[in-house]
């Protein structure tokens, strides 16, 4: 359904495929701990690094590499998984920005990619994103982008530290991702 060489691209962010390689630069952005209070991994232990990015590797989701194109510098990472050919669905998820990328712009051009390819491209009817319901930056985020509040699946995922996450999920359907957020 997607190429695992797709690259991704405007003039501010490049998203590509995350090979191996670049595991150094991508542990260098993970600190401070405190990043990963509503991920699932604590991306700053190297296991958990190791286990975060095994579905890709795996070919379960593709993982990709964000670089600040103004920067030069790795921001994080971000990726499309679980997806549904039959549905004609997927979700963006999986996503982190280094603490000096936070508030950048970042995160807004590289899901209006994601989103640009997913309806134009790939022509899909549904896109899908979740996150905790206590990330409320996540939250406004997504509601500023223009996706859709869907609801919450309480107790719905394993966090670091024990907590059991309620997720709330945010889609758009085809014909919603609006053309004046490009």
């Amino acid at each position: 359904m997607v190429p695992r060489d797709l690259i991704l691209e405007n003039e501010k962010v490049l998203l590509r495929p995350m090979t191996r390689q670049d595991f150094p630069l991508l542990q260098e952005i993970t600190l401070p701990a405190s990043l990963w209070t509503y991920f699932t991994h604590d991306l700053s232990i190297p296991e958990d690094f190791e286990a975060w990015a095994k579905p890709h590797f795996a070919e379960e989701r593709l993982q990709f590499v964000v670089f600040d194109k103004e920067k030069n510098q790795v921001a994080g990472a971000t990726a499309f998984g679980n997806f549904s050919p039959r549905d004609s669905r997927l979700e963006i998820g999986w996503t982190w920005l280094g603490k000096s990328f936070h508030g950048s712009g970042i995160n807004r051009e590289m899901k209006g990619l994601m989103l640009d390819y997913c309806f134009d491209t790939l022509d899909l009817e549904r896109v899908e994103i979740k996150t905790d319901v206590l990330n409320q930056s996540a939250r406004k985020a997504l509601i500023k982008l223009g996706a859709k509040e869907e609801g919450i699946l309480r107790s719905h995922t394993q966090m670091i530290l024990g907590r059991r996450r309620d997720t709330i999920y945010y889609s758009f359907l085809k014909g919603e991702w609006p053309r004046e957020n490009r």
